[in-house]
């Protein structure tokens, strides 16, 4: 029957492009009346690694408290352009026509919408009223690799359709101006905005998923996510995400190999989601990685920043650019709220 393969990638981005700099200048400027020795704590934006990132606001629009109606409200128009962008870029790079989709995976975490923003997208996209619908929230930053997963899945049901997945955060909508705690003024160096899309097909031509694994950590739902407050979204983000990482990746690791058949030396590429350069780092020493295994990783977040589930999607794009393909396994790696890790593993 063959294998679904990942036909293309696509990636959208909104206009306001920022620089770091600029960034912890607004920044400062809000927390500074508030935190005292604000300046230990700045720091944390030239360690980031981080150089550029882009928001769907200007910056002074987030130095004012605003509703949640109000920022879901953007969130709605907004996401919906985005992935509209992303969809089109990858169905355009593999001559992928709406005629030949047959279901559409929607991921988000930074916004809501009733009907999911998936009904407004088929529609955008000309695809037909038949075709089905897999909205997922509340993965956060492992969303990506999860809907690659269940893409793959869902492929092997309708193997003459193609499977489009669609992810999209607008994680800079759920800064909230009055919250001055260290999660939120973390949450300011890292997180951005952006749109990543993926058209998988059984039989293509690009690369084979051929596996996945998801584990959720027991009594570990402190670790990150969301607080819902008047205001909409607060973050809950723990310090202790690289040394949970360190603790519990190689064990997890070496299940999903075990799982999958083979032995952790016989994967070469990772491409892995840029949760921040501590959490890189973190995936390297546990795993014993090459430090030029993740430079699509280092390029991606130096570039665009923490965009939550779209973000691994950016990598993968970068990687299959520039990678010729030589039939290696490779692994998807990606954490999230629960705490949970999705991996997916595919040969290239």
């Amino acid at each position: 029957m063959g294998m679904p393969k990942i036909q293309a990638v696509g990636t959208a981005v909104p206009d306001y492009a920022f620089t770091q700099g600029e960034i912890k200048e607004f920044v400062t400027a809000i927390f500074k009346p508030h935190v005292e020795h604000l300046e230990r704590l700045l720091p944390i934006f030239e360690h980031s690694y981080i150089k550029f990132r882009h928001f769907v606001m200007p910056l002074e629009w987030y130095g004012r408290p605003h509703s949640f109606a109000e920022t879901n409200k953007i969130f709605e128009k907004a996401a919906l352009e985005l992935s509209l962008r992303a969809a089109l870029q990858a169905m355009q790079k593999s001559h992928v026509d709406p005629d030949d989709i047959g279901m559409v995976i929607f991921v988000s975490t930074t916004g809501i919408a009733t009907p999911s923003l998936d009904s407004k997208l088929i529609q955008k996209l000309g695809l037909s009223p038949h075709t089905r619908r897999l909205p997922i929230w509340g993965l956060g930053c492992a969303g990506g690799v999860a809907g690659l997963a269940r893409a793959a899945e869902f492929s092997q049901s309708m193997p003459e359709k193609s499977v489009l997945l669609v992810t999209v955060e607008l994680c800079s909508l759920t800064f909230q101006a009055q919250d001055y705690s260290k999660s939120n003024l973390v949450g300011t160096s890292l997180f951005a905005d952006g749109a990543a899309a993926a058209l998988i097909k059984m039989n293509g031509t690009g690369p084979a998923i051929l596996g996945n694994y998801s584990t959720l950590l027991p009594n570990s739902a402190q670790v990150m996510g969301w607080d819902l407050i008047d205001a909409g979204f607060k973050v809950r983000f723990s310090r202790d995400i690289p040394t949970i990482v360190k603790t519990y990746l190689p064990e997890l690791f070496d299940n999903a190999c075990e799982e999958w058949g083979m032995t952790r030396s016989e994967i070469c590429h990772y491409i892995v989601h840029p949760g921040g350069a501590k959490v890189i780092s973190a995936y390297k020493e546990s795993l014993d990685i090459a430090e030029d295994k993740l430079n699509y990783a280092y390029n991606i977040l130096a570039d665009y920043g923490n965009m939550s589930s779209s973000t691994v999607l950016f990598v993968l794009e970068k990687f299959l650019a520039e990678t010729f393909p030589a039939r290696h396994y490779g692994v998807m790696l990606a954490l999230g709220p629960g705490f949970s890790a999705e991996k997916v593993l595919f040969q290239w």
